[in-house]
This record gives C-alpha cells, structure tokens and sequence, in this order.
C-alpha cells in the first residue's frame, strides 16, 4: 500500500498530514467532499504526523518567499528529510507527497527526490486542513493563527514593495500620464477663462497668446474700469514686455467689452487663480518626473528626451518591459491600431510610433523619416537595456547614441560616414574606466620607500636572531655526532681483529 502524505505551508509554519487508507487517493474525493466542512468527519480521514512553526518573523518571511518563488528552502528540506520515511538509494519511494502547486512539487522531487503530486483530491484535503488547521495544532487556536497570517501578509507586502525593481518606474508612468491629463485639462481650462473674460475685455486675447499669461494678466486686472497707469510695473513683471503692457492699458481703455457686476469678477477671479496654480503644478510635476527619469533611464532620456523615453516607458509597462522589446516593436510603439488596420487591409505598415515626438524625426528629410525612425528605435533599444540591466548609473552611453543620430542625419544630408556603434561604446567605456579609479587603488594607502627600508632593516635583526640559535643546535648535534662516529669506527676495528 502506498502511503500518502500533504505537505500544508501556513503562516506559523509548515505541516505535514498523513492521509488514511490512502490506497488510491483518486477514490477517496467524494468521501473528502463530504467531509471537508465536517472537523470530525475530516479528522478520520487526515491525521497531523508532524508540524514545525517558524522561530522568528524574518524566518517566516524567507520561508515564505521561497514558497511564493517555487524554491526549497533549507527549513522545508530539513523538514521533509526528518518526518518522511527514509528512501534507500537506488529503491522507489513507498510513499507520494501531495502538494498545492507543480512547481513546488518539481522543486522539492529535484532537491530531494521525493515523489510529489497535484491532483483535485489532493487541492481538496488542502481546503480541508486550512479550514481546521487551528483545531489540527493546539497553539494556533483562539485567533493566533489569524494574527500570524496578517502579520506575516503585512511583512511579505511591505517587502513586495520595497523589492520591486519597477518602483521607480511605476513613479515616471504615474506622472507622464498625469502630465497628458494636466495638458488636455489646461488647455480646456485656458479656452473657457479667454471666453469668459473676453465678454468684458475681448482685445487682451489678441495681445497675449499665452494661456498661463492670459490666466495671470486676467487676474492682475480684474476690471479694465479699475485699471491705471500705476498698474503698469506690476503688469510689466507678468508680461515681460512694456510694450505690451502699454499696449494692454490702451486697449483697456477703448475697449468694446461690457461692463460685468462683481460676483461675476469674483469668479472669473477664482478660476483663474485655479488655472494659475494647476499650470504652477504642471511645471513642479515636470522637474519631478525628469528628477526620476535621470535616476531611472539616464541614457533613454538624454536620448531621444525625458518626455518621450517616460512615454516609451508607460506604454511598455516598464522599463524591464521596454529592454526586452526588439528595436521593430519599439519603433511602432503607441501605433497598434495602425499597424492592425494596414495588416488587415494590407496596406502600408506604420514608420513610426511615439518616437514621432522626437526631433530627430522632425528634422529628417521625407524621404529618410523612415530610415531614421528605424535608427532611433535600433538606439533607444540599446539604451533602454543599458540602463535596465546596467548595474553603474550614467547617461554618456546615452549621449554618444544621441551623437551617433546626428552623424546618421548628416550622412543622409552629406554622405559623411558615421562611427561604428562598436566604436562608440568602447570610446564611452573607456572614459568611464579612466574616470572612475577602482576603489582598490583608492583605498590602498600610499607607502614611503623610507618606511620600507625601516622595515626591511627591523626584519634583518630578528632574522639573524632566529638563525643564531638554529645555527647553534645544528653546530652542537654536528659536535655530538663526530664523537659517536669515531667510537664507530674503533669499535669496528676492534671487532675485524678479533675475527681475525
């Protein structure tokens, strides 16, 4: 009869259950199905053979992460070794160990050899034994279980978060789409503050273009009727220009605008002075997210720039994602829809994605867009694995691919031959080497000749000391010997005589 053991990893530790009259496990479903609500019913069926908790929080977090990762942890090998029978070499197991998850399984028959499985009986009694594991161990009943699974659920969050390497990341994705929010909503905002306004002083929209301008001159303002030449220096501060701030208070004084009542420019007021600090917040949240580009993808964003290399990023999903795609997928990246729509017509495949923002496209000629779309996304594919996978945090790889795009443009332009990538990136890396001295050499401290002469002289003495005696005993075992030899030989003459 094969024996059937479950391995069960709970909060507390790990447990392991001795199914009985388990002779085809296969057969005893219904019968558990039945049971499984039923402590006493269930009881029969599955009996606790051993049960070893984790000694401290940290050891419950490793444990745990091993499991969460499909690995055999040294507490878990320890484990099994010492409450499951003991396998001869070259004999097959007279026992099966059920498992909640393959690969756990395959971990454990690979580090330990000993027969695993999975099956619908098997996730079966699992749900069982979570169910009543607190009745099963005595020193998890009355809530203790339910604490060391929320300590331990906080404990493998906590560490979730601060070892995800796309922390980072998900701060530059958060922001750039919050950026194309802020853009949309500004620009909307900005056209209802020059209609609204433009009721009673219709000539300022034609004067001042800007929309964060227009939204401060407004405010500064308020109504044209209060507005005088003692106004000018401070108007002159908002625009920069005394020009136009002269021409502002002239057009304010013929203007054709009506007259508003003072709710009506109190929130106008209002308005504008949320559209002032949203466009305030737009720029602070920009310096941010360039803040985190450098720390994040220097050498993506001092190529193709920090807006498009963040926008790159949050399509991907990630800047592991985006180092794993091909240079041909990162050159339609953001045209999906195009490149579907041309495949099912079967027409012309997209040139370009979001790499069209840069200028580096812009600048191309009609005839080469194509060419050096493909060239910037061959680029952007290097640099975005350089900076994923680099282990040092510098953005020269990624100025000499930015250098590499203006040699590739003037080539179309000139017919100048470009540098060799190989070239480049040994030129890069040599530089950083000379840079950056090794710590080795920075840590050793510089020695004097003086001080070594002083050592070698203090070592000469003690030498000559150590060898003196050594020379001694070596001179007195030789005295000590030539003695002993001559009565040798005499007594061998004595003996040869005799004979004779």
């Amino acid at each position: 009869m094969v024996q059937q053991f479950i391995l069960y990893e709970s909060a507390s530790g790990y447990g392991l259950f001795e199914v009985v009259e388990a002779e085809e496990i296969g057969a005893l479903l219904p019968q558990v199905q039945k049971a499984v609500l039923d402590l006493a019913h269930f009881s029969k069926i599955v009996k606790l053979k051993a049960f070893s908790p984790f000694t401290t929080a940290e050891n419950a977090l490793e444990n745990i992460n091993h499991v969460s990762e499909a690995s055999l942890s040294d507490d878990l090998k320890a484990f099994l070794e010492l409450n499951l029978p003991k396998v001869k070499p070259g004999k097959e197991a007279k026992f099966i160990l059920g498992v909640v998850d393959v690969k756990i399984g395959s971990a454990i028959q690979e580090g330990t050899g000993l027969p695993c499985n999975s099956n619908e009986t098997v996730l079966e009694i699992i749900r069982g034994i979570r169910l009543h594991f607190g009745s099963f161990v005595k020193g998890l009943a009355d809530g203790n279980l339910e604490k060391a699974q929320l300590g331990l659920g906080h404990s493998y969050s906590r560490a979730k978060v601060k070892f995800n390497v796309n922390r980072s990341d998900n701060m530059i994705i958060q922001s750039i789409s919050l950026l194309d929010q802020l853009d949309k909503d500004l620009n909307t905002f900005a056209m209802r503050i020059k209609e609204w306004y433009s009721w009673h002083f219709p000539e300022l929209a034609r004067i001042v273009k800007d929309s964060y301008v227009y939204a401060r001159v407004a405010k500064y303002i308020g109504s044209r009727g209060t507005f005088a030449e003692d106004k000018l220096p401070g108007l002159t501060e908002i625009t920069l220009d005394e020009a136009v701030s002269q021409q502002i208070l002239d057009a304010a004084r013929s203007s054709m605008g009506m007259d508003t009542s003072d709710i009506d420019m109190i929130n106008i007021d209002s308005f504008a002075t949320r559209l002032i600090s949203l466009a305030e917040y737009r720029r602070n949240l920009s310096e941010y997210m360039s803040s985190k580009m450098s720390q994040v993808a220097p050498n993506l964003g001092a190529l193709i720039g920090e807006p498009v290399a963040a926008r790159l990023i949050s399509h991907a999903g990630s800047l592991t994602n985006l180092a794993k795609c091909p240079a041909s997928t990162v050159q339609i990246l953001g045209a999906e829809k195009a490149l579907f729509r041309a495949l099912k017509s079967k027409g012309n495949t997209p040139k370009y994605g979001l790499i069209f923002h840069s200028t580096f496209i812009g600048r191309a000629g009609t005839k080469n867009k194509g060419r050096v779309s493909r060239y910037l996304a061959n680029k952007c594919s290097i640099a975005a694995r350089m900076d994923a996978f680099s282990e040092v945090v510098t953005n020269k790889y990624g100025e000499a691919l930015r250098d590499q795009v203006e040699e590739r443009l003037k080539f179309f332009e000139s017919g100048d031959t470009p540098r060799k990538n190989a070239d480049v990136m040994a030129e890069v890396s040599s530089k950083l080497k000379a840079s950056a001295p090794t710590a080795a050499a920075a840590d050793k401290p510089k020695k004097d000749k003086k001080d070594k002469k002083s050592k070698k002289d203090k070592k000469r003495p003690l030498e000559e000391e150590e060898e003196a005696p050594a020379a001694a005993a070596a001179a007195a075992e030789e005295e000590d010997e030539a003695p002993k030899a001559k009565k040798d030989k005499k007594e061998k003459k004595a003996k040869k005589s005799k004979a004779e």
